[in-house]
């Protein structure tokens, strides 16, 4: 159903124009591009920041280099925090974090607008960093705020040799102050954000209530042969990493499809990286690496697939005569559920203005899942263009923005009254 303008408090032709405005903010060259730490990403940051100044919201950066605006409610109430991040991956879209953030703004709004104020005060956050960063860390402003930026992260360099430390610094951080500063306490985190999939695109639902976050798992192989003349080595004398490689990515896919079909939620697997070398057309490949993305709504199928996957690339390895110099977890993060009582209020408020929704699991990291280590946590989906992100094709339906919004401040409202109520 379309957006009906006429029943709702928020003003969706504002809220567009915002976001088109942000978008705007670009590497001109590669359109959408506001990379974290760069100067367009500082340009975007100062547009947001005369933004919640301009909507009636006070402004701060915290220690972690979050940039956040602030409504105060009526009580000394924790905040209900609205967010997302408005850095974007090179060449990416308009509306992967932005659409979010631009929303809880105009929900912001649309509580001044009222004259009735929320009981708890109402936070905006831009989370830094939620991107994977040239420090090669995401979701950076969000691990900073729940005490999980280690000292470690903090000293990793860039490729021109600057710190994570001194690059916080340098956007409004205080890294010193971290190891003494206490996570805040908050009401409850809620998110609007672009599906990223096709899910409710292809089945014609307006809006997704979010289930989980994903636990994300990183393995890197190394299988090392022998590189040899391509023309010279008989076929049963060589010891060919690729072979190796290939059969363990032909495996990844198989078994990633049974997984995704066991009935235990969300599961995909994926060889995101094929490293042959020397790579040449001429030669046998002496040496392969693979890095693989495995992702599942439990975590104890993930644990279950790498195990699975140590014992068959060990395998695949042997039969192709060669070594598995490397196999390693490089990194894991575990899966995040959803609160249900944020769930249910996000279901009742979609169906009250009468837009039709499903529940369904976020195959993509969010800062929603560091949060959700602080207080309750909950996010909810808009369809996107053919499912396509962190892509310049990257699009979202005015309607559909603006009934996400509408249904995020209802949200808002009814938590603010339930708290009130208990």
């Amino acid at each position: 159903m379309p957006f009906d303008p006429s029943t709702s408090s928020i003003d969706a032709d504002r809220l567009w124009a915002d976001l088109m405005a942000l978008a705007a903010i670009t590497e001109p060259d590669r359109p959408w591009t506001r990379r974290s730490f760069t100067p367009r990403f500082a340009e975007g940051r100062t547009w947001l920041s005369n933004l919640f100044i301009q909507s009636g919201l006070a402004v701060r950066t915290d220690a972690g280099g979050n940039l956040i605006g602030r409504l105060e409610g009526r009580r000394p109430l924790p905040p209900i925090v609205l967010g997302s991040h408005s850095d974007t991956v090179p060449s990416g879209g308009r509306f992967d974090g932005a659409a979010g953030l631009l929303a809880a703004v105009e929900i912001a709004r649309a509580v001044i607008r009222s004259g009735h104020a929320l009981d708890h005060p109402l936070e905006i956050v831009d989370f830094l960093a939620e991107e994977p960063s040239d420090y090669g860390i995401s979701c950076i402003g969000s691990r900073a705020m729940v005490g999980a930026l280690s000292p470690d992260m903090l000293s990793r360099a860039n490729a021109a040799g600057e710190r994570l430390s001194d690059a916080l610094a340098r956007v409004g951080g205080s890294p010193s102050a971290l190891e003494r500063t206490t996570p805040p306490s908050i009401a409850a985190y809620l998110e609007l954000h672009i599906e990223q999939g096709r899910v409710l695109e292809s089945g014609r639902i307006e809006l997704g209530i979010v289930s989980g976050i994903v636990g994300i798992a990183r393995v890197e192989l190394i299988l090392l042969g022998s590189a040899d003349h391509a023309g010279g080595t008989p076929m049963n004398l060589r010891r060919d990493a690729g072979v190796a490689a290939a059969e363990i990515v032909s495996w990844t896919a198989k078994q990633g499809a049974l997984k995704a079909t066991s009935g235990r939620g969300h599961f995909v697997a994926t060889t995101g990286i094929i490293e042959i070398a020397p790579n040449a057309a001429n030669v046998v490949p002496g040496q392969a690496r693979l890095v693989l993305d495995i992702r599942a709504e439990d975590g104890r199928e993930i644990d279950d697939f790498i195990m699975l996957l140590d014992r068959h690339s060990l395998e695949a390895a042997q039969r192709s005569g060669v070594k598995r110099e490397r196999f390693a977890i490089i990194s894991k993060t575990d899966p995040t559920r959803c609160d249900p009582h944020l769930r249910d209020i996000l279901a009742r408020s979609a169906s009250k203005l009468g837009y039709s929704t499903t529940e369904l699991a976020s195959g993509a990291g969010h800062d929603a899942a560091f949060v959700a280590r602080i207080g309750r946590s909950a996010m909810l989906f808009i369809p996107c263009l053919e499912g396509k992100s962190h892509s310049p094709d990257e699009w979202a339906d005015p309607d559909a923005l603006a009934m996400g919004t509408a249904t995020l401040y209802d949200a808002v409202r009814s938590l603010d009254n339930a708290d009130n109520a208990n």
